[in-house]
């Protein structure tokens, strides 16, 4: 049985793992353009140069899984086009794809590998008093201000959205506000209209808000999500509106049940793009591709959130407890504690992938 996996990220990485060691004769091969796995959720670890988010494919997958280092073109009926103009055929195929960014003209995204590698070396490169702002106030762009201002204290580092910290709970904001601020991060809610690159003062970007404020940025780095890769709707599979394949409740395409789409790339009702969304979605669709191929019955997909986790720095953290179906309570835990709980998460997930071991609370009835 030969099995594709497209991506070799937190779903891809469990799916081939898991299938691997439930289904010995699966002949499985992962598809991904480079040779690193990249823990997305320290890559404002890397950019700050306080971690490192990549560690070898290699020492991820499990023995017997075959790499290759190239890009997918199209999904068709039993094979896979890649970039380099050669054909794999399959019985099974796990897309696994991700998200994808679409920066403002003039910024550096970096909730992307290649993004967050151009601006570890932008910040690098940067003498002490310039300014750095982070455009995005979801949690990618607290961490990445939170971060740099963490590691280079010698920075004057600025953090713009119209709203911080909206997914978590009022109390939650405040604190993460407070943890900004011990931090010297300064805040800004408002919306950016226009960014000119190179046309601020001493030759930085000239970025414009919504408010009509102005200033000047010799580093904007845009930490904004901004949708999925449209390799399943260049495949003919029925997607959503922002573009993610649509699934049935075994993860499965309802355009071909030979696909599984798997982490934010799936259109699952109720997810949101995550890890903690991503794992469980992988490891699932492996368990219904072994069972199926036992003879069993499958099993719908169900999974229940707990919470969400946001770093502030190396020494400060939050973590925000929520119902399964991710309603945020009240109840929330800041400080050291935090700070190490989140770390505790970020490992659990790279053990997770690499293991194929992990767990997960099912969803709300």
């Amino acid at each position: 049985m030969r099995v594709v996996v497209v991506g070799a990220g937190y779903a891809g990485t469990i799916a081939a793992n898991r299938l691997a060691k439930k289904v010995k004769a699966a002949e499985i091969t992962v598809i991904n353009p480079r040779s690193e796995f990249v823990e997305r959720v320290r890559l404002h670890e890397q950019i700050a140069g306080t971690g490192a988010a990549a560690t070898p494919l290699a020492s991820i997958l499990r023995e017997g899984v075959t790499t290759r280092l190239d890009t997918v073109d199209k999904i068709s009926d039993g094979e896979v086009a890649l970039g380099d103009g050669s054909r794999l055929d399959f019985d099974y195929v796990f897309l696994a794809v991700g998200s994808t960014v679409t920066p403002l003209p003039g910024t550096v995204p970096v909730g992307i590998w290649e993004g967050a590698e151009r601006a570890r070396a932008a910040l690098a490169g940067l003498p002490a008093g310039r300014t750095v702002t982070v455009i995005g106030g979801g949690l990618t762009g607290i961490e990445v201000a939170a971060e740099v201002a963490y590691g280079r204290p010698d920075l004057r580092v600025r953090l713009v959205g119209e709203t911080i910290a909206a997914s978590l709970s009022a109390g939650a904001q405040k604190r993460v506000h407070t943890g900004l601020e011990r931090l010297n991060v300064e805040i800004v809610e408002d919306s950016v209209a226009q960014i000119a690159s190179g046309a601020g003062e001493g030759g930085g970007d000239d970025v414009r808000l919504r408010s009509g404020r102005q200033f000047t940025s010799d580093l904007t780095l845009w930490a904004i999500i901004g949708g999925v890769p449209d390799l399943a709707a260049r495949s003919g599979l029925e997607v959503d509106a922002d573009g993610r394949a649509v699934v049935d409740e075994y993860l499965r395409s309802v355009t071909d049940p030979r696909i599984f789409a798997v982490g934010d790339c799936a259109a699952v009702p109720g997810a949101r793009a995550a890890c903690a969304t991503a794992m469980p979605q992988g490891a699932h669709a492996a368990d219904t591709l072994a069972r199926m191929i036992e003879g069993r019955k499958p099993e719908p997909y169900s999974m229940g959130y707990t919470g969400q986790g946001v770093s502030l720095g190396r020494r400060d953290g939050l973590l925000q407890t929520a119902h399964r179906d991710d309603r945020v309570r009240r109840l929330y835990f800041a400080g050291r504690i935090a700070a190490v709980g989140k770390e505790g998460i970020c490992r659990y997930a790279k053990s997770g992938a690499r293991t194929a071991t992990y767990a997960w609370l099912p969803g709300p009835k």
